[in-house]
């Protein structure tokens, strides 16, 4: 396993946690309809993973989310973690941002091209807000929590 780094991961809550042999930094965006559907966004950006460099560490649940596929997924956050084929391949999907430090990886491709929703594939120019400045949501978190995460 030369090259590859132990990269880790999980949902959102922390109930679910993986462990990832990762050795390359390819990763890649779906665009499927079965994806945006699974998701509810518009795209959805993988890591195609070997199965075997994958241990979950505390384990997900599974959706079967069509005749051919199943997914990884966290029953109390809702956190969707990957895709993966019932039968056949030795590799999953696992959602690029699961992964603690997700910024290693850069899209290499599109898959699902037919359903690409092309507005939102180049969002340059548009305006951009940093959350620490929308002070309405900083506010909440310091309420509900005494600081604000980051």
């Amino acid at each position: 396993m030369a090259g590859a780094t132990t990269m880790q991961g999980g949902c959102a809550c922390g109930k679910v946690r993986f462990e990832a042999d990762v050795d390359n930094d390819e990763a890649y965006l779906c665009h499927c309809r079965m994806c945006q559907r699974a998701t509810g966004s518009i795209s959805i950006a993988f890591k195609n993973m070997p199965q075997a460099k994958v241990r979950w560490m505390s384990g997900p649940d599974w959706y079967k989310s069509s005749p051919i596929a199943q997914r990884p997924y966290c029953r109390e956050c809702g956190t969707s973690l990957g895709f993966q084929f019932k039968e056949g391949s030795q590799n999953l999907d696992l959602t690029v941002a699961a992964f603690d430090d997700p910024s290693r990886f850069k899209p290499k491709h599109h898959f699902g091209a037919e359903s690409i929703h092309r507005a939102w594939l180049n969002t340059d120019g548009l305006p951009e807000q940093r959350t620490e400045d929308y002070q309405k949501l900083v506010d909440k978190w310091v309420d509900a929590t005494g600081s604000f995460p980051g």
